[in-house]
């Protein structure tokens, strides 16, 4: 097994790509904590997974700093250390918007998606460094996406949060790049998630689109003319976690099927 004794700590853990990659850390041999708002959600999840003392689930809002430096003290009190932290939780508007083209945002909107994709994963990260640096190993691989090197209209906070986070991505991986630790970000294309199921009607409304229009237009720049699957994130995920991923640090890797230029 890739990540055996290895412990591990992803943010919207409970569904989507969080969830995909959290169980294949845990079929790799991982410990694993999740998290997620809803503790049903993360009761159901912990069910689902069926991995008994493997995974551990903990609630709690990642916009809030506390909470977010919370989450990993309670890894290393859970299991005893923390070699991994996945930075995944995170989207486009706040709870009650709709994506609006930058004349129509709201600050409130803006200052949402700001906690939400970008200061949460810098919590994340600057509290895990606290406990990877002395140990001399850590993984650090947060989710961007394909539109933190690409743009699409009216998605001005979630382009600019995750252009900024891969920036982010690039000088964390500098600062630590001789003391064990890898820092790299995930930039998955579409990928057909619960979380695309409930978010991208809004998103294709905004284009002038249908859901459906909007999921085949999403494919065709790609070179295999489909969506990438949250599988493929969570295998880059467990390479990126595994001693093979070693010398892989201040990448962008694209789960795009070819789409993003760089």
């Amino acid at each position: 097994m890739e990540l055996e004794g290895q412990v591990a700590l992803i943010t919207g853990g409970t569904r989507g790509i969080g969830r995909g990659i959290a169980e294949a850390f845990v079929a790799e041999g991982a410990n694993v904590v999740i998290n997620g708002r809803s503790a049903d959600k993360g009761a159901q999840a912990i069910e689902e997974m069926d991995a008994g003392d493997q995974v551990h689930f903990i609630a709690g809002d990642v916009t809030d700093r506390e909470t977010c430096e919370g989450l990993v003290d309670k890894t290393v009190e859970h299991y005893g250390k923390i070699d991994i932290v996945v930075p995944n939780a995170g989207g486009g508007t706040a709870e009650g918007e709709e994506p609006s083209p930058l004349v129509d945002l709201t600050d409130a909107n803006w200052d949402f998606v700001l906690d939400w994709n970008l200061n949460h994963p810098m919590w994340l990260m600057r509290r895990a460094l606290k406990y990877m640096i002395p140990q001399g190993s850590g993984r650090i691989m947060s989710v961007s996406s394909m539109y933190g090197k690409v743009v699409i209209p009216a998605q001005a906070p979630y382009c600019t949060t995750k252009h900024a986070l891969n920036g982010l991505t690039k000088v964390v991986a500098q600062e630590v790049g001789t003391l064990g630790i890898t820092v790299n970000a995930l930039c998955p294309g579409g990928i057909l998630t619960d979380v695309m199921q409930e978010s991208g009607p809004m998103a294709a409304e905004q284009l002038g689109m249908e859901f459906e229009e909007f999921l085949v237009w999403m494919q065709q720049p790609s070179a295999i003319k489909r969506m990438n699957t949250v599988e493929d994130c969570a295998l880059v995920a467990v390479l990126l976690a595994s001693e093979a991923g070693a010398g892989i640090t201040g990448s962008l890797i694209s789960i795009d099927g070819g789409q993003a230029p760089y």
